[in-house]
């Protein structure tokens, strides 16, 4: 049988977590799936959450060359009881990737993909050949890439799926953290082509910047004296009581639940001791910043603090809403969906300690692809 890469990380009861390269035979496809040679996978915070847990990677070193390399990097005592689920299993990485259809199977919608470039989710991403049903794959344009098509499920699903939750859940408009990123840039033009009115956070200067290039009405400055305050103005211009959060920790949800609701007592209404009674709602959907959540309570009863994961989202709601909404990815994938890469890797380089430091900093504005038939 031929044979294939695949990258494993693996966490053992000693605390140390190691990414290696296992070889695997090249699967044959069933009857519904097709065999995609993996040309590009984007490495994503989500891919992170995976690749390394809560290995301190600034304390990582890499023994052996080429795709004999091994990372090990070492993981504190005081957090691997929380992470006593994955100990001695061989966890494959990459939530999404894009290759050419190599194999198929019988049925005649996994025949249609053989020799095409397609889009993929699902999982195991990080390997040189990866089996998946036919109806996971989004085809693109002849002559497109794969790099281009590489990063077409994550990012533009989840911004999609964002102003789908405001619609079900009956929000006009929207605030975002983290929002000079891929995805928040994604959201701004869909946005702004939607007439969604979306209130971009970010703690940087030049992230500002980056926004306003793309034409964004709202950007606030966490890092402002007057933060809060601006937050304040914003929302209440624009009536927001939907946020999503990248960071997670710390008492950035805190703050926009109290803007929202002083931004509410605005408008004269009787008075309550349990607030506004309209509800505010932040969904944590990133973990950027790993401390605890603080949550200061000073917006009233009306309010909620909730996880949202995408694949959770689209099985909610249904395959319908699903191929409706990577219809349109397919579409504006160069344009509105285009993503940016700061390097390319091959898993040599992408072992090497020093530059898993570097992908592993999740500094806005970067973004790395593997390509696992790189220097092969």
């Amino acid at each position: 049988m031929e044979s294939s890469l695949q990258m494993q990380s693996t966490l053992d009861e000693s605390g140390k977590l190691t990414l290696a390269l296992a070889e695997v035979e090249v699967p044959t496809p069933q009857d519904h799936e097709v065999v995609i040679r993996i040309e590009a996978a984007p490495i994503n915070p989500s891919d992170l959450g995976v690749l390394f847990g809560p290995a301190d990677i600034s304390s990582a070193t890499t023994e052996g060359e080429g795709t004999q390399s091994v990372l090990a990097a070492p993981v504190h005592p005081q957090f691997l009881p929380r992470f006593k689920g994955r100990i001695g299993q061989a966890l494959t990485v990459g939530n999404e990737g894009a290759g050419v259809v190599v194999a198929a199977g019988k049925n005649p919608e996994a025949q249609a993909l053989l020799g095409k470039t397609v889009g993929v989710s699902g999982g195991a991403m990080y390997a040189q050949h990866r089996a998946v049903p036919a109806i996971m794959c989004l085809p693109v344009a002849e002559g497109t890439p794969a790099r281009d098509a590489a990063s077409c499920f994550v990012n533009p699903m989840t911004a999609l799926s964002m102003l789908e939750t405001m619609r079900l859940e009956g929000h006009t408009a929207l605030v975002h953290t983290a929002a000079a990123s891929n995805l928040g840039q994604m959201l701004n033009k869909i946005c702004q082509a939607d007439g969604v009115d979306l209130i971009n956070i970010v703690r940087k200067p030049e992230q500002v910047d980056i926004l306003k290039g793309l034409g964004a009405k709202y950007i606030i400055n966490s890092s402002d004296d007057d933060f809060v305050a601006q937050l304040t103005d914003a929302i209440h211009e624009t009536g927001a009581t939907l946020a999503f959060d990248a960071t997670g920790g710390g008492d950035l949800a805190s703050q926009i639940l109290l803007a929202m609701e002083q931004a509410q007592l605005r408008t004269p209404s009787d008075y309550s001791i349990y607030g506004s009674t309209v509800h505010k709602q932040v969904y944590l959907y990133g973990s950027l910043d790993m401390s605890p959540t603080v949550l200061n309570r000073a917006y009233g009863m009306s309010w909620g603090v909730s996880g949202w994961l995408l694949p959770n989202f689209l099985g909610k709601v249904g395959m319908e809403k699903v191929i409706e909404l990577r219809t349109r990815v397919a579409k504006e994938l160069n344009t509105t969906f285009a993503s940016h890469y700061t390097r390319e890797l091959s898993f040599a380089e992408m072992l090497s300690a020093d530059i898993a430091q570097q992908y592993n900093a999740k500094l806005t504005g970067e973004k790395y692809l593997l390509c696992p038939q790189k220097d092969l």
